[in-house]
């Protein structure tokens, strides 16, 4: 067997199959990034901590970095770029800008991924759980107040109170999250 062998797979990457050739070991954020063009998809810590390089895979929310390109044979990936509807923006891409839910716009393509992947699923009742069910997906610049308003009004649901215990303002960590 050659150590160098490659598979083919088909994957179907925002709404177009596309067809590759991969070795083994080729991690879907990868293929997604060098082969397929689709460099809004980051790679931030490639190892899962960070969520940056977040897709969907058949509608779910999940790391690429550490799914392997292979697997995937058959299933549908949306990334970033997949989102918007010709010129009209997603609904959450809209609102992080409506919010200013970003500063660098390194973890943007990834928030908002996750932030799709959790409306899907369907378990955000609250502003605390939208801020509990984005967490992880790190955001250095620590725009995390305006991710989960931004997320919670495309879902519809109110940010806390002002002066309360879940005060949007509150209990989110603005300094460096990673030393």
């Amino acid at each position: 067997m050659d150590a160098y062998q490659q598979h083919p797979i088909r994957l179907r990457i925002n709404g177009q199959d596309r067809d590759f050739e991969v070795e083994s070991w080729v991690t879907l954020l990868d293929l997604l990034r060098e082969r397929a063009g689709m460099t809004g998809t980051k790679k931030g810590c490639d190892h899962g901590q960070c969520g940056a390089c977040t897709v969907l895979l058949d509608g779910r929310r999940v790391n690429s970095c550490l799914t392997l390109a292979v697997m995937q044979n058959g299933h549908e990936v949306t990334t970033i770029e997949g989102m918007a509807r010709g010129e009209e923006l997603h609904p959450l891409q809209q609102a992080f800008i409506e919010h200013d839910a970003f500063q660098c716009g390194y973890c943007t393509p990834g928030q908002i991924c996750s932030a799709a992947g959790l409306i899907a699923e369907g378990e955000a009742r609250s502003f605390d759980d939208v801020r509990e069910l984005m967490s992880g997906n790190i955001c250095r610049c620590g725009a995390y107040p305006q991710i989960a308003r931004a997320v919670s009004e495309v879902l519809g649901i109110e940010p806390a109170q002002p002066g309360k215990a879940t005060d949007p303002k509150e209990g989110f960590t603005t300094g460096s999250v990673l030393a």
